[in-house]
């Protein structure tokens, strides 16, 4: 599912509207070229079970949250409220990182947490020695960027310039 709607759709015939929804009929009969057991009630299980919230369904049509590599309004609720938030990355970045700040990379944006584990979960999907970053909220909301809830702990922004980026000690 996250490789459909995030990355590719129209790989399985399918046209998300501007804000990144597809008929939930249409990515069932999509996954079912992979998965031919596949059921509407299978994906809402799914969805509904999801501990970081990666999808949202809303009437008959189905979206990711967030990580997608192609334009997506995403029109998620702004969060005012997170004062540090949270990015695991692999050691080999760090340099790089705090020269230039985190980026999107093939992505619309970046993804932060609320959650130290979750971050360094993440951030382990790419190398097993990770370090996690510690990210100054108030400092990417003087610096003008907004954050974004996408996920129960995910947070998304355009980008961390390395100033408001702390190393964990």
């Amino acid at each position: 599912m996250a490789y459909i709607l995030r990355h590719s759709p129209e790989e399985f015939g399918l046209r998300p509207n501007v804000e990144g929804f597809v008929p939930l009929g249409e990515l069932v009969r999509a996954l079912r070229t992979v998965y031919p057991d596949v059921t509407e009630e299978l994906v809402r299980e799914i969805v509904e079970r999801d501990a970081k919230g990666h999808y949202e369904i809303r009437g008959d049509k189905i979206r990711a949250r967030y990580g997608h590599s192609f334009p997506v309004s995403l029109n998620h609720e702004e969060d005012t409220e997170s004062r540090v938030l949270y990015h695991g990355t692999p050691r080999k970045n760090l340099e790089r990182i705090l020269r230039e700040g985190l980026k999107p990379m093939k992505r619309q944006f970046v993804h932060l947490s609320t959650s130290k584990s979750e971050a360094l979960e993440t951030g382990r999907r790419h190398g097993r020695d990770v370090v996690l970053l510690l990210i100054d909220a108030d400092c990417l909301r003087r610096k003008g960027l907004k954050v974004y809830k996408a996920g129960k702990n995910v947070r998304i922004v355009e980008k961390v310039p390395p100033e408001c980026i702390i190393l964990e000690a």
